[in-house]
């Protein structure tokens, strides 16, 4: 009796000894358990804003005046959509497919794991996976996309975390505007315009059972490269809306009957070409005006493209015919609306050649495309259209310039003088009325780039870039009245935050109207019968100025019309000369050329100043005597020095 009590007590002594000791161990490995899943689990995030922005790699969207895209750089990333926007079958077809129980569960579908391991464990290998659109969520934002059980864990609770804080609209929301759906793209309203041209809210049926066909696999199923699959997938998501309850058979039927594909490739093969100086220009004003460290930025220009592309057509027509044989290598255009927008512009022939633009950041010499600033400061300064300077030899100061033609034309008009762009009166009247004068209205105009108050200042002596001087011609054409040049009218990010937005601020006084209006006329004088001929538009009012700069190096045109102002450069990168290449020759056909498609559908109308004076036959033939007679006196005091620019 007593050996049993004795046993029984040693057995209870090795039980209690067994139970402790796994007690012990079910302690030891529940902590280092816990440890090995969660020592390192992240924070889960308490608000969707956190998560709309999370893991992004940089991505810029570059939109035209309409909010069209011309181009993207890195990932896709549209304008977030909002559940309700979209048709019901949208997010349908992705919780047919990825998760039927969603609304019931709390993030993890223990049903559909077990589901999951039995119908895995019955095929020998992985078949379903048991994640919810919460933890996928969770996998593609916060963790790593590991398969390890661990990580699986993790994701578990994490996405019931996630569930705590955001409603299901949130999370279903960020679900189908953040997951990859091949083809560069995320989120429903990408992919949607990606593969089918369309926004979000207008997809078909079929059109939303392929893109819910993409999670499972997006680069094999990428219906662009693997149609057939991709077509398949989506068959099974029909089916899967059926069984769901989603879809009748008539609707799923007809799906089936004509499943969806994705339209032809509708991105422009020029695009970079076309965009890639203006992607480049768009990036750099971003950078001043929102913070550096936005993952993804949608950026809305002033562009009109069709526009654009007139620019580069014009550009690369023109030098295609004669650039080689006047060894002209490169050109660029500017084009203003009214209140300053950049409608247009070609940073020149190609982007892929050379990244550098020519219409923001070449600064070269106007050359005679600076005399409108100086005789505007004459006018101010008391003088007329018709008040007359004799041209004639002059010496300031040991600077001795000479005209083009070599001759002298005695005594002429301000507007005679800026019609046959004479250098030797812009130079007197610089001196005349001062050149610190002539440096201010050129700044007040809107020039940013040094001005040396030198006498040569008076022929474009100084370096401007093609934006600022077409920008400070606006001015003549807006009656005196300067605006600001812009690009960006808008930056948002993705989901659609606005970070910058332009506002339009009054136009400033540059001069008076009467002082743009006379300048107006005679820069109208210029294109009927002076040395800008060639940038005439038949039937429609214009205005402009050449310019050359010493040796050939740079020719200009720069003019207005009562819609826009236009400004077109011509010339070599390595400053070489072009041979005998003015501002009258190729920058006025490239103008006429590319302002004749600005404006063909556009109805004619008149600018605001008044036209030059026509004279009659008998007042030219007049004119034309008193001039010779003029110039014969005038030769007695010439120097025989060579020409220089106009």
């Amino acid at each position: 009796m007593m050996e049993r009590d004795r046993r029984t007590r040693r057995t209870r002594l090795i039980l209690g000894g067994v139970l402790g000791s796994l007690v012990l161990l079910g302690t030891v490995l529940g902590v280092t358990g816990w440890h090995w899943a969660f020592h390192d689990l992240p924070a889960a995030p308490t608000s969707a804003s956190e998560l709309w922005s999370t893991r992004r790699e940089p991505s810029v969207t570059l939109q035209d005046r309409d909010g069209h895209v011309l181009a993207v750089r890195g990932p896709l990333y549209a304008r977030a959509v909002a559940l309700d926007a979209l048709p019901e079958h949208v997010p349908q077809a992705f919780l047919a497919i990825e998760d039927q129980r969603f609304y019931e569960h709390d993030g993890v579908d223990l049903r559909g794991v077990f589901r999951a391991l039995w119908v895995n464990f019955q095929a020998g290998r992985s078949v379903q996976g048991g994640s919810t659109i919460t933890m996928q969520l969770v996998k593609n934002l916060i963790l790593t996309p590991d398969r390890h059980l661990r990580r699986k864990i993790q994701e578990m609770r994490l996405a019931r975390q996630l569930e705590d804080h955001l409603t299901k609209t949130e999370i279903l929301e960020l679900y189908l505007n953040r997951i990859y759906l091949g083809a560069r793209a995320f989120g429903v309203e990408a992919a949607a315009q990606r593969y089918f041209d369309k926004p979000a809210t207008e997809l078909t049926l079929a059109e939303a059972a392929l893109l819910a066909a993409l999670p499972k696999a997006p680069s094999r199923l990428d219906p662009t490269v693997n149609l057939a699959a991709a077509q398949a997938r989506a068959a099974t998501v029909l089916d899967a809306m059926l069984e769901a309850g989603f879809i009748d058979q008539a609707a799923h039927d007809a799906a089936i009957a004509e499943p969806a594909a994705p339209v032809a490739d509708t991105s422009d093969p020029n695009a970079t070409a076309i965009w890639g100086h203006a992607f480049d220009y768009a990036l750099a004003e971003a950078a001043d005006l929102v913070a550096a460290d936005v993952p993804d930025l949608v950026i809305r220009t002033t562009l009109d493209p069709a526009l654009s592309r007139a620019a580069h057509e014009v550009i690369e027509t023109v030098l295609d015919e004669e650039g080689e044989a006047q060894n002209a290598g490169e050109a660029a255009i500017m084009l203003l609306a009214p209140d300053g927008a950049i409608r247009a512009f070609a940073g020149g022939r190609d982007y892929a050649t050379s990244q550098f633009n020519r219409a923001i950041q070449a600064q070269r010499q106007p050359g005679s495309a600076f005399k409108p600033f100086v005789f505007a400061a004459a006018l101010e300064a008391g003088y007329d259209p018709s008040s007359a300077v004799w041209d004639e030899p002059i010496d300031l100061e040991g600077w001795t310039p000479q005209n083009f033609s070599g001759g002298f034309r005695g005594l002429v008009t301000l507007q005679e003088a800026l019609k046959r762009s004479i250098n030797t009166v812009a130079a007197q009247v610089a001196d005349q009325v001062g050149i610190a004068r002539v440096v201010e209205v050129g700044q007040r105009f809107g020039i940013r780039s040094p001005l040396p108050e030198l006498p040569a200042i008076a022929l474009g002596a100084a370096e401007v870039n093609l934006l600022e001087l077409t920008s400070a011609y606006a001015v003549f054409g807006n009656d005196g009245a300067r605006r600001e040049p812009y690009f960006i009218t808008s930056i948002t990010n993705s989901r659609g935050d606005i970070l910058f937005e332009h506002v339009d601020t009054p136009a400033q006084r540059a001069t008076t109207a009467a002082t743009a209006r006379s300048m107006s006329t005679m820069l109208q004088d210029v294109v009927l019968s002076g040395t800008g001929r060639r940038a005439a538009l038949p039937g429609r009012a214009s205005a402009g100025k050449t310019g050359t700069s010493q040796s050939f190096r740079d020719a200009w045109f720069v003019g207005f019309t009562a819609d826009f102002t236009a400004g077109v450069w011509v010339g070599n990168d390595d400053d070489t000369p072009m041979d005998d290449v003015t501002g009258g020759g190729l920058p006025a056909i490239i103008w006429q050329r590319f302002m004749t498609r600005v404006h063909q559908d556009l109805p004619v109308r008149p600018l605001s100043a008044p036209a030059p004076r026509t004279r009659s036959e008998r007042e030219e033939r007049l004119a034309a005597f008193y001039s010779d007679l003029s110039a014969s006196f005038s030769v007695i005091l010439a120097d025989g020095a060579s020409p220089t620019e106009r």
